[in-house]
């Protein structure tokens, strides 16, 4: 079902969020790259294993890679001429990915199982051949996988024990210049392993039921288009929106919409997003060239830190937070892998 939509521009309003206590005075974080050593390839989407390398696709070169902080050294896993989007890797060591598009003579339109001891991968493939294009991926609490697909139109769950997939078609759109696919994009899990959704061809976030798969949307403002998605810890949404040029606050349960202009304005083109576990909030703008690396704080309601990235970034797609290192690794456009290690934390009381 749709539901209708409350939003206000943030001004100086007081948000609902949980106490912190010894606030820390914010900084800016300290950023790392580190050159691809495979040209050209749109290293994305970085996830830290369990020893502490670094795991990331290489879209457009179609392999798998991990990468070692401390030696510096890179290691390639080729895919077959599939190129992943996006990966995860789960509490064993072994390393999940969209097979999102593929080169001539390959198949994409999979979930792949890469074993970094062997490099044998085992394909999940999509139960309907309209689901062409897995996109992002996400563990829930038991390790099952919640992904979206952009192209297909599709929101997807594959239990990754017995390898069934469940697929829920998301929205159609009509008269869009971009296809009749809502573009399912950007995927969080809340506290109870509800998925929301990114609906990235709508003005509309979607979620799913774990137990029926029965598909909800939320109305947002009008021409809002969300990419990424957050999640803080109190079950509150936040979203990148692509042309409004807003970080936006989503209540769940009220449907109220908060927006906070960007500081690149209606061209900022917020894209790659992460929620440390203090709760605030890190995205890139990458309308602007070299991309801007911001931090926000819901406490305040404030942008409290702006940087540059060294290399351009070109494109930050997707980023992911390291509780380990209290960092955040991306991949970026200009064939590096980066990382931001944060300000320090702030210990999070109660709601």
């Amino acid at each position: 079902m749709r539901a209708s939509l409350l939003f206000v521009l943030a001004g100086a309003i007081a948000l609902q969020a949980p106490q912190v206590e010894a606030q820390t005075p914010l900084d800016d974080p300290s950023l790392t790259e580190w050159e691809v050593p495979y040209p050209e390839s749109r290293p994305r989407d970085p996830m830290v294993a369990p020893d502490g390398r670094v795991w990331f696709c290489g879209q457009a070169g179609a392999y798998i890679a991990v990468f070692d902080p401390k030696s510096g050294e890179f290691k390639q896993y080729d895919t077959g001429g599939v190129r992943p989007h996006n990966l995860l890797v789960d509490s064993e060591g072994m390393v999940w990915y969209a097979g999102n598009a593929a080169n001539e003579g390959a198949t994409a339109r999979h979930i792949g199982k890469l074993d970094p001891e062997t490099g044998d991968i085992e394909k999940f493939m999509m139960p309907d051949d309209r689901a062409r294009d897995p996109h992002t991926l996400i563990f829930d609490s038991n390790e099952d996988i919640w992904f979206t697909v952009q192209g297909g139109n599709f929101i997807g769950k594959l239990f990754t024990k017995t390898g069934e997939i469940r697929l829920v078609q998301a929205l159609e759109v009509e008269g869009s210049r971009r296809g009749n696919s809502s573009r399912p994009y950007g995927i969080v899990l809340d506290s109870e392993d509800r998925p929301w959704i990114a609906l990235f061809n709508t003005n509309h976030v979607a979620t799913v039921d774990p137990e029926t798969f029965q598909l909800e949307t939320i109305e947002l403002p009008e021409n809002a288009l969300p990419r990424r998605i957050g999640i803080t810890s109190d079950d509150i949404l936040w979203y990148g929106d692509w042309t409004r040029g807003t970080l936006s606050r989503l209540d769940p349960e009220t449907h109220e919409v908060t927006e906070f202009p960007l500081p690149g304005g209606t061209g900022s083109r917020p894209y790659g997003m992460a929620v440390d576990d203090s709760d605030r909030i890190w995205l890139v703008e990458t309308g602007v060239q070299p991309n801007n690396f911001i931090g926000f704080d819901p406490m305040s309601g404030e942008f409290f830190s702006q940087s540059t990235i060294e290399s351009g970034g070109g494109t930050i797609r997707h980023m992911y937070f390291d509780a380990e290192t209290n960092s955040i690794w991306f991949g970026a456009d200009t064939n590096t892998v980066g990382n931001a290690v944060l300000p320090p934390r702030r210990r999070i009381v109660s709601h």
